[in-house]
């Protein structure tokens, strides 16, 4: 076999796509028998979200954010006045 320079060896996606037969992929071939036995049934474009509760408005979560932070500020300085130096 006499040796190749690695540009005539290589494979481009021109070389690829130019294939007469292309097998479907794995996946493809599994759904299609599945398909077969039992057809998907029809779906909607997009489904609408599930009910959810109702979403606290953002100065509400504001409120909780700083009121966390202002406890743990609290709970540290009372931390260290009550450490002995």
């Amino acid at each position: 076999m006499t040796e190749q320079g690695d540009g005539e060896r290589e494979f481009d996606l021109r070389w690829a796509d130019d294939a007469e037969h292309k097998e479907p992929s794995a996946r493809t071939r599994m759904l299609a028998a599945r398909w077969r036995e039992t057809p998907p049934r029809p779906q909607p474009f997009r489904a609408g979200p599930d009910p959810v509760a109702p979403r606290r408005s953002s100065w509400v979560s504001t409120a909780i954010v700083l009121g966390c932070v202002a406890a743990v500020i609290l709970l540290l300085g009372y931390a260290q006045l009550r450490a002995p130096y």
